[in-house]
């Protein structure tokens, strides 16, 4: 029985990411609009457009291969295994052993590495440009990710998600520097992962700054609801990774019982509604900046990774 019900608290946890990602993409997009004084969609918006892609039929350029079929596919396979490791609501979950930073870093860049080929695929202008502004963005912040995961492993000692989350949730970490670092820079790659404001903009077709969008102009139909679904995990999943490892607070451990996760499902959805303003707020107060100072804004999120994993080997050494 135990194995059954850890086997049911790990498949709500993959239900909860997938089922919760379009609402928190249509949260933001209603925060932003209320912060511009307008309106706005319904936060459920995201739900019935993915609907009506689903019930659309699929139309293929002549020269689409297999690729570009079944490249949707496998991205959205990835990034949903990856969100569904990042603890939610509790730690002690079957695929814990597995939930690690490096793991999830690789998904994530497998799902990159498909969305660019598929955008090349076609053989388009737009696709070609976004595939490859979007290995320039992977080429920086994956650097930057992995400067940060050696910072939070000096510190915790594992790259593993629950011993990280139970790790911080001791009173003796306290405040350190290089924490305070590695949270700035994971927010600065976060953004220029899901293409958000300065680095992109996810709600415009200009052509002459798109990465994301670019690379995704082809799709339609259910090709194209499985590209935004799996958009909205990794945007979920950046907010996930953040609040498991700076706010662990709420998670429930393992063997804790059905009150201890209901309290880590209501503390997660605070962290989402949490983090859906800042990011609003954050939009609607900077502008986009032009595509060649986006490097200069991943080489400050890799300068910051560095200089807190610095930080510990002196502080260590001294």
């Amino acid at each position: 029985m135990d194995v059954i019900a850890d086997i049911a608290v790990q498949g709500a946890q993959m239900v909860l990411v997938l089922v919760l990602a379009p609402l928190f993409t249509g949260l933001v997009r209603k925060l932003k609009a209320r912060l511009l004084r307008r309106r706005g969609p319904s936060i459920f918006q995201p739900y019935r457009d993915l609907l009506r892609l689903l019930r659309k039929e699929v139309v293929l350029a002549e020269n689409a291969s297999w690729l570009f079929r079944v490249a949707p596919y496998l991205i959205f396979a990835a990034t949903w295994v990856a969100a569904a490791l990042v603890p939610t609501f509790a730690t002690g979950l079957v695929f814990s052993w597995s939930a690690d930073l490096i793991a999830i870093i690789a998904l994530l860049g497998s799902a990159r590495f498909f969305l660019a080929l598929a955008g090349l695929d076609i053989g388009t202008s737009f696709g070609g440009i976004g595939s490859s502004r979007e290995m320039l963005i992977g080429t920086l912040a994956e650097p930057a990710m992995i400067m940060i995961v050696f910072t939070l492993a000096l510190v915790v000692g594992s790259t593993q998600l629950a011993t990280m989350a139970e790790h911080m949730l001791v009173p003796g970490v306290g405040l350190r520097v290089s924490l305070g670092l590695a949270l700035i820079a994971l927010v600065m790659v976060a953004i220029a992962e899901n293409a958000r404001i300065p680095v992109d903009n996810p709600a415009t077709h200009l052509e002459l700054t798109m990465v994301h969008e670019a690379m995704v102009l082809e799709y339609s139909g259910r090709h194209l609801a499985m590209i935004e679904l799996a958009s909205a995990l990794k945007l979920q999943l950046y907010v996930a990774l953040i609040a498991c490892v700076f706010a662990p607070w709420g998670l429930a451990r393992d063997g804790e019982g059905i009150a201890a996760y209901a309290i880590g499902t209501l503390a997660f959805l605070g962290k989402l509604a949490v983090g859906g303003f800042l990011l609003a707020l954050f939009e609607t107060s900077i502008a986009k900046m032009r595509v060649f100072r986006v490097p200069e804004f991943l080489g400050a999120a890799l300068m910051l990774g560095l200089l807190g994993t610095l930080l510990l080997f002196v502080s260590r050494s001294l």
